[in-house]
Parts: C-alpha cells; sequence; structure tokens
C-alpha cells in the first residue's frame, strides 16, 4: 500500500490565495505535480464541484475538501497550513489546516478506511494542536502516519484528553441523576462517504458523551458502514439525521421521533441537533418518520413540512401524473391526424364524429379505412387529453391528503374543465380539494364514524365545498385569465413570434423540470387539443427548448472530457438519450453541481432553439416524445435545425465558461 501522504504533498505557511478555490487548486496542482493523478482539470473540476455543493469548513479551523475522479490513480492526501487563514465555511471562522482529499473512482476499501479514519482524528483537539506546531513537512506526514497507524514512526502527539466527566446533576444540559439515560440513534451520509459522513458520527458521538446521552450511530459511508440493530432502533428515545444523500432503509425508523439536516450541521451543531430530536420526543405533535409507502419510497407524514413546501411539491406530483395523460392522449390524436392527412391532406378539419356515426370497422361505406382508423385515434386521443386536467386536479389533491383526495380532486378538475378554468383551474382545484380532505382527516371522531369518512364523508364534503366553490366563486375569474392568456398566445403568432419562443425556451431551460419549466409545458398543452395551428407551434418550441439542457450537456462532455470527472461523463452518456426523449432533468446532475455555469448555458441554448423554432413555423400536434414524435411534427427539418443549433450554443458556452474556471484556479 503506497504512503497516502508523503513530504512533496504539504504546504506550510504559504500564502495560497484569497478564496478556498484557490487553496484547492494549489492542492490539486501538489496532487498532478506528485505523479498521483493524470489531469490538473480533470481533478480539479471534481473538487471544485464536491465544494460547491456543501461547505467542506468545519469547526476548529480545519476544512477537508475531497473528491472521488478518474485522474487521480491512488488515494492521495495532500496538505496546507495556509499563512493567511482561508475561509471554507466555518461558522467559527476560516481554515488553517486543510486536508485535501483525492481517492480514485475504484478506491479499494482499505485506502478509504484510511482517509475516514484521519477525518475522525481531526475531530481530536491533541491531535490538530501538533499539527499546529510542527515545524516541517516531514513532521507534518510523521504526524498523519502516527493518527492512521501506518509508517514506521508514531506520532508524538500531545496526550488524548480524556474524556469530560458527566456534567452535575444540578447541570441544565443534564438529565437529572435519577432519571433513566436517554438513548438515541443517529444516521450520517454524505455524498462521496469518506469524511464528513465520519466527522459527523464523532461529533454526535462527544456531544451525546458530554451531555449524559447514550447515543449510537450508523455511518452510510463508503469505508464500511456502521450499522444499527433493530434492537437499538426500537429503544431509542429519537433519532438524528445528519444526512445530505437519501437515508437507505428508513422505514427502519418508522413512527420515531426525529430531526433531519445536512451532514455537515452534525459537526458544525451536534449538541443541538440531540436537544432538537429530543424536544420532538417530547412533543406529542413533534416529527415523526413516516412509514415507507408501497413504492419503497418514503411518504411525508402529516407533520413535515411546512405547507408552502408541501403545496408545491403537490403541485409537482400533479404534474408528474398528468403528464401521461398528455402524452399517451396527444401522440394518438397526433396519428389519428397523420391517418386523416393520408386520405384528405387538403379538405381541412375532418368530422370525426360524422365518419364515426356513419362507418364502423365492419362497414366502412364510403369511408376510406385510414380516414376511419384515423377519426378513431383522435378520438380516443381526445380523451385522454380530456382527462388532463381533471388527473392534474387529482393528484395535486392527493399529494396533499393521500387517497382521500383522489376522488375529490377528479371532480374538482372536472369543475374546473366545464367552466374552461383550464389548467389554472385544475391546480386550484387540486389545492382546495386537497386542503379540505387532509383538514377533515385531522378531525377526531369515534371509531364508528372515523371509518367512513375515508370511503364516504370525506369525498362527499370535499366534493360537495370544493366544486360548488368551483362553479360558483372561482370558475369564471379563471376562465377569464384563462381567455386572456389564450388571446395574448394568439396575437403572439405573428411578428411577435420569435420574442414568445425565446421566453417559453428560457423557461424551458431555466430549472429543468422545475416549476418554471413545468408552467411553460402546461401553457403549451392548455390550448393543443383545440387542433389550432399557433398551439402546435408553441408545443414544438417547447418540446424543442426543452431536449436542449441535456443534449448540450452530453455534447460538452464529449467536447472536452478532461474537464469533467467520471461521473460527470457517465451522466453525459445518459444524457443524450433522455435529451432525446425531451426529458429536461436529465441535466440536473450538472446544474446541481454547476449551477453557475450551466444554468445561463443551458437558458442561452434554449432560448435560442425555442426562437428558431418559433421563427420556422416548426408545429408538433403531439405533447411529448422529443426526437421520436419528429415524424409527426411541421416542417421536421427546421424541428432538427432548432435543436442541433440551440445544443451546440449551450454546450460551447458551458464549455468555455468552465475552462476559464479551471485555467483561472490553476494560474491563481
Amino acid at each position: 500500500m503506497s504512503d497516502l501522504i508523503t513530504a512533496d504533498l504539504v504546504l506550510l505557511d504559504e500564502n495560497l490565495g484569497e478564496t478556498r478555490f484557490d487553496v484547492i487548486a494549489k492542492l490539486a496542482q501538489a496532487v498532478v505535480n506528485a505523479g498521483r493523478a493524470t489531469d490538473f482539470e480533470q481533478l480539479y473540476a471534481a473538487a471544485e464541484a464536491r465544494e460547491s455543493k456543501t461547505d467542506t469548513g468545519i469547526p476548529g479551523g480545519i476544512a477537508i475538501p475531497h473528491c472521488r475522479s478518474a485522474a487521480v490513480t491512488e488515494p492521495t492526501l495532500a496538505m496546507a497550513r495556509p499563512n493567511p487563514a482561508v475561509s471554507f465555511g466555518a461558522k467559527d471562522g476560516p481554515a488553517d489546516l486543510i486536508f485535501f482529499i483525492a481517492a480514485p473512482d475504484g478506491a479499494d476499501q482499505a485506502h478509504l478506511k484510511l482517509l475516514s479514519t484521519l477525518a475522525r482524528s481531526l475531530m481530536k483537539k491533541s491531535f490538530t494542536a501538533s499539527l499546529r506546531e510542527a515545524s516541517s513537512a516531514e513532521e507534518i506526514v510523521e504526524l498523519v502516519n502516527g493518527a492512521l497507524g501506518v509508517g514506521e514512526k508514531k506520532a508524538e502527539a500531545k496526550p488524548a484528553e480524556a474524556a469530560p466527566a458527566a456534567p452535575a446533576a444540578s447541570d441544565q444540559d443534564t438529565p437529572a441523576a435519577s432519571a433513566p439515560v436517554k438513548k438515541i440513534v443517529a444516521v450520517t451520509a454524505c455524498p462521496t462517504g469518506i469524511a464528513h459522513t465520519y466527522m459527523a458520527a464523532d461529533a454526535l458521538k462527544y456531544a451525546a458523551e458530554e451531555l449524559g446521552y447514550d447515543l449510537k450511530v450508523e455511518t452510510q459511508g463508503s469505508s464500511g458502514n456502521e450499522k444499527l440493530t433493530q434492537a437499538d432502533i426500537d429503544a431509542a428515545d429519537a433519532v438524528i439525521f445528519a444526512v445530505s444523500v437519501n437515508v437507505r432503509e428508513r422505514n427502519r425508523f418508522a413512527g420515531k421521533p426525529f430531526v433531519e439536516s445536512p451532514v455537515k450541521r452534525g459537526i458544525d451543531e451536534p449538541k443541538e441537533m440531540i436537544a432538537e430530536a429530543l424536544a420532538e420526543a417530547e412533543n406529542p405533535n413533534g416529527a415523526r418518520v413516516a412509514a415507507a409507502a408501497s413504492s419503497g419510497e418514503d411518504s411525508a407524514g402529516a407533520t413535515e413540512g411546512a405547507w408552502g413546501s408541501r403545496i408545491y411539491k403537490a403541485v409537482m406530483t400533479g404534474i408528474s401524473y398528468m403528464i401521461p395523460f398528455v402524452a399517451a392522449g396527444g401522440i394518438l390524436v397526433a396519428l389519428g391526424f397523420v391517418f386523416e392527412a393520408i386520405t384528405m391532406p387538403n379538405l381541412g378539419d375532418v368530422d370525426t364524429k360524422a365518419i364515426l356515426g356513419s362507418a364502423t370497422l365492419f362497414n366502412l361505406g364510403d369511408v376510406h379505412w385510414t380516414l376511419y382508423l384515423g377519426a378513431v385515434l383522435q378520438t380516443i386521443g381526445g380523451f385522454g387529453l380530456s382527462l388532463m386536467v381533471p388527473a392534474l386536479a387529482a393528484y395535486i389533491a392527493y399529494g396533499l391528503a393521500q387517497r382521500p383526495g383522489i376522488a375529490p380532486g377528479f371532480i374538482a378538475g372536472s369543475v374546473a374543465l366545464a367552466v374552461n378554468a383550464g389548467f389554472l383551474g385544475g391546480i386550484v382545484g387540486g389545492i382546495l380539494a386537497g386542503l379540505i380532505a387532509y383538514a377533515l382527516g385531522t378531525l377526531k371522531l369515534p371509531r364508528w364514524l372515523g371509518s367512513m369518512m375515508p370511503v364516504v364523508i370525506t369525498p362527499l364534503v370535499t366534493s360537495l365545498v370544493a366544486g360548488l366553490a368551483m362553479y360558483l366563486l372561482l370558475g369564471a375569474p379563471l376562465a377569464w385569465v384563462m381567455t386572456t392568456l389564450q388571446d395574448w398566445l394568439t396575437s403572439m403568432s405573428g411578428g411577435s413570434a420569435l420574442l414568445l419562443g425565446l421566453i417559453l425556451g428560457a423557461m424551458m431551460a431555466s430549472d429543468l423540470g422545475g416549476p418554471i419549466n413545468k408552467a411553460a409545458y402546461l401553457f403549451a398543452t392548455a390550448g393543443l387539443s383545440s387542433g389550432a395551428t399557433v398551439n402546435q407551434e408553441i408545443m414544438a418550441a417547447v418540446i424543442i427548448s426543452g431536449m436542449v439542457p441535456p443534449l448540450a450537456m452530453a455534447l460538452a462532455t464529449t467536447l472536452r472530457p478532461k474537464l469533467f470527472n467520471e461521473n460527470e461523463r457517465e451522466n453525459g452518456k445518459a444524457a443524450w438519450l433522455l435529451g432525446a426523449s425531451f426529458i429536461s432533468e436529465g441535466a440536473i446532475p450538472f446544474a446541481s453541481a454547476d449551477p453557475a455555469r450551466v444554468i445561463p448555458s443551458t437558458i442561452v441554448g434554449g432560448a435560442i432553439a425555442g426562437a428558431i423554432s418559433m421563427g420556422a413555423h416548426v408545429a408538433s400536434p403531439a405533447p411529448h416524445g422529443g426526437i421520436w414524435i419528429i415524424g409527426l411534427a411541421q416542417n421536421p427539418l427546421m424541428f432538427l435545425v432548432a435543436v442541433v443549433a440551440g445544443t451546440v450554443v449551450s454546450a460551447l458556452v458551458y464549455v468555455v465558461l468552465k475552462s476559464l474556471g479551471a485555467r483561472s484556479k490553476a494560474s491563481a
């Protein structure tokens, strides 16, 4: 096993720059110079992306920036003691002890365990004091190897500080002597699973020991997990989740009082998290871990999350459930148009009701079979599109009140459709139905009456109140808003089409499946069933612009692979298919790691693609499908031109921005 750290990887008492990224660049260059990494840009890009997600500074003047990268040839530890100290985001001030952990993508467990051991050693004041007093790089290496238990010499660190005695019974922070010791379990996890996972675990343990509590921790990291037993969990008074990723097997903790924060808070504020967890346990209405849904995903409990956040999530839930209705129905309608056009290309709108009324499958009469099939497909697809608004409202209500909200949501959405309130009515009706159903579900009722609530009383009362409110009060104002929007849309089909394309394209590429993206998509699908050409042009612009972000990320990782780490390059490969299929979310891994460069790049490319599409009058009768529905589009050549132009511009802008950032750090 090679030494993790050598003297040429230690930078002592130098001015390494003003920002954390200056320091990271110097340490990354030291790793490359030592022959432990093959490419500076690739290593720095991985470290910068990791640092941009979460601050790596911790209390005590310490920082542990870290990353995985295919450029790293062997697990490496570089250390800096900068003068002056540099802020890495810790609340107590800048860091003067900085350890940079560079791990290969396929680092073995033995090396990863050593790296996590170092991270835990940094929680000991005696060790960090020795590092600050060291006078040479060789002494630093000796101290680190001693802490890791490797090398010929052990660190001559100061004697370990004795664990503080339990405070007296009169201490306000300590439970009374006669009271049973509180038991707490915790889970710690960070995205890379190397450092913060284990440091948070130790910080929580030390804090609990000082406060006189019994705390056991499960570390869900890379160098082996310390797993809690079910008996430990069952006996616990409260649970702490100090995590920046999803908790594995969260359902084991169902029903337990809990507090949840990013993993770094477990390092910075362990006592506060312990106090909050115990406060939740003492509160009868405190937060409880929800049981897992049948799909294996966690469902939010009634007490979890602020109402603004819950309503937003419910609307996103409704949209996600609505999209299959729109996609299936819209594509069937589009196929119907194609079959009808084969027979009657120049006869305007086809009267599908008249065709289906005069012909059957076994007696077509004078109707051509392609015309009959087109009418059938258009009718079936129309049923799907007609369920768009009711489905949106139903699943918004479901997101707020679970199953009791579905039926009232469907009814409120159907009323919204009947009064021409469109998708805005569906959103309002769904929220209204969900809130009413949720409120009814919180009532304390006798068991004989409670058993009737979810299947009879809640659907009836909620449907009555929400339906009447939509029909008598809210429907007309919402219908006026929708009519005004439609008139504005129609007015922009001429000289303002380019501007509309720019706006919609920028919206589709701005938050990659978020509320702005979804607002533009709903705007496009709202009038699609009318068959009007302007609505189909809007739909095409939205689809094309939504394809650009993931395709641009895929192209960028192909053009300059050295700028990206292994995970990003793998995400880039997947983004080709996601982008081609009109799944804007394929660019989210890039945007979350580097939003300052990714989002402006995608907005520029999306806006250009939308403007080209609208200017060339590309039209799509289908509301989804990406490149796979190009055969249904009007002007398919310009469809491709718009996609390619937006993708190339967005990718080039991103590559330039990322390259400039990497070069400026390297030269700092």
